[in-house]
């Protein structure tokens, strides 16, 4: 392909799409060669620039806008959802429009200094305003969705037409999906559930994600075989072409076997781990395969302290062995100092000493510990990226959804694709027999929970053949990406020749 084209791309300021961007821009930039530019806040662009995908490549360039969170009516310094109170991310969402006025100036001095547009724009689902903003400079957007086919038809439908708010059963359907898939009102999270179209996050959410449906086509970071119907579903309500080039992934997890000493984890996350990969890596080659609970809830939620004290007493009531991420409870400083008060009394002097459990304070390795033989189950969040995650490695999981698409994910991965359980969801209250229950029925070897890792192992095998580059048959992702770019580049071509 061409390699004097120029792509510019802007993610929403959160961790969970920045890495998928990243990953992104770094496939795009090997297949083709194009200059990529990603541009967003100075300290996401530092945090960027803090992982393994910037090594000193010339061509994939990234570059700061002026952003101020104080001019917003955020705390000095915010620029990103992590660490963020949920009660002012409706106003940082809102603060994210800013970014047109720059982006427009950045995407105008491309074209000056090379004498034609950027091939394209690729922005975040969130950021409609980019659709105009594309169109003003004479090239394209391209939104992209760095969630599954499900979860995004679900959160677009959703805050569209808010449905819930049509009819007074605590059930109902969501537009663009079939009759079966019905939502209840405790799988919308609070700001979505009291959304009337005239709050703040519907004002948000309805101008820029409808607005996104006016762009040339959609990125999806899904893999078409692992939710087919929920992608074709996709395409007929956005009327867009859908192209799905997941998962945005580091290559060597979706290999065979994974190399030893793979990584330094770090450098894909941009993180310090509370715990050394290596000392994770060591207390797993002492368990049985398929035998390690790993619980962890995102970058960016907890639980409350009654569901910590149940979660603690139905782990250690099951006598699995497990990982826990943990973080200080909601209502406390995330990045506080973790109290032993929060868990039951002697609970982690215990479960350490009879080498049960690991408790990893705020950050774990969790590639290494998802591709690990021993890990069995995951209790997750059930953001995409740690679904994406556990699937790769054919890791069946526990859902406990709390913000988000969440809900969605975990009702697709409970009903679509048989490999999860949901435990609980959000706030809602919990029991240390009904964790114990779920984890021995996730990790038995039979019944439930032999279904569930028997379907997440034909999964995995479904996003290693999707990203496949050798032999007759390229993988379908990778198809997807080659067909994406064609296209626009054709597109370039037809109108160089009107012009």
């Amino acid at each position: 392909m061409g390699g004097d084209e120029h792509i510019v791309m802007v993610p929403l300021m959160a961790h969970g799409h920045l890495i998928p961007f990243l990953a992104l821009a770094r496939q795009i930039q090997q297949r083709t060669g194009f200059t990529i530019t990603i541009a967003n806040t100075p300290l996401n662009i530092q945090y960027l620039k803090s992982t393994i995908y910037t090594d000193s490549n010339p061509k994939l360039r990234l570059v700061e806008l002026p952003y101020s969170s104080s001019d917003h009516g955020l705390p000095s310094n915010t620029e990103n959802t992590e660490n963020l109170p949920f009660d002012l991310i409706g106003t940082f969402y809102a603060s994210s429009k800013s970014l047109s006025t720059p982006v427009h100036k950045l995407i105008i001095d491309i074209k000056e200094k090379e004498g034609k547009p950027p091939l394209c724009m690729i922005t975040d689902v969130f950021f409609g305003w980019a659709v105009d903003v594309a169109r003003s400079a004479g090239t394209i957007n391209v939104t992209f969705s760095t969630s599954g086919g499900y979860g995004t038809l679900a959160y677009m439908s959703l805050w569209l037409n808010l449905p819930h708010r049509k009819t007074d059963s605590d059930e109902f359907r969501i537009p663009g999906f079939p009759d079966r898939c019905r939502l209840h009102i405790t799988q919308l999270h609070r700001f979505l559930r009291m959304a009337d179209g005239s709050d703040e996050w519907s004002r948000f959410m309805q101008p820029q994600l409808s607005q996104s449906l006016g762009s040339y086509g959609m990125l999806c970071n899904t893999v078409e075989e692992i939710e087919p119907q929920a992608v074709e579903w996709l395409r007929n309500y956005t009327k867009l072409p859908v192209w799905t080039i997941g998962p945005l992934l580091p290559r060597p997890f979706l290999e065979k076997s994974l190399p030893s000493g793979f990584t330094d984890y770090k450098q894909h996350s941009g993180k310090i781990p509370g715990v050394s990969p290596q000392m994770c890596v060591e207390w797993l080659d002492l368990q049985d395969p398929d035998s390690v609970l790993y619980i962890s809830f995102g970058s960016q939620n907890t639980i409350s302290p009654s569901q910590m004290m149940e979660l603690a007493i139905g782990l250690e009531g099951s006598e699995k062995h497990f990982i826990w991420v943990i973080r200080p409870p909601v209502g406390f400083d995330l990045r506080g100092e973790f109290r032993a008060e929060w868990l039951p009394e002697g609970f982690e002097e215990r479960v350490t000493k009879r080498k049960q459990g690991l408790l990893v304070k705020n950050w774990a390795p969790q590639l290494e510990i998802l591709s690990h033989k021993s890990t069995g189950a995951f209790l997750s969040h059930c953001g995409w990226n740690s679904v994406m995650e556990s699937l790769s490695q054919g890791v069946p999981l526990i859902g406990w959804p709390m913000a988000a698409e969440q809900s969605y994910n975990s009702m697709m991965l409970v009903e679509e694709m048989c490999v999860s359980v949901e435990l609980t969801r959000g706030t809602l209250s919990i029991e240390g027999k009904e964790v114990k229950r779920v984890i021995e029925l996730v990790l038995s070897k039979t019944g439930k929970g032999e279904e569930i890792r028997r379907n997440a192992a034909k999964i995995r095998e479904q996003m290693r053949a999707s990203v496949k580059e050798e032999g007759e048959e390229k993988g379908s992702s990778v198809k997807a990406l080659d067909e994406f770019l064609r296209n626009i580049l054709s597109r370039r071509q037809v109108q160089q020749s009107i012009g």
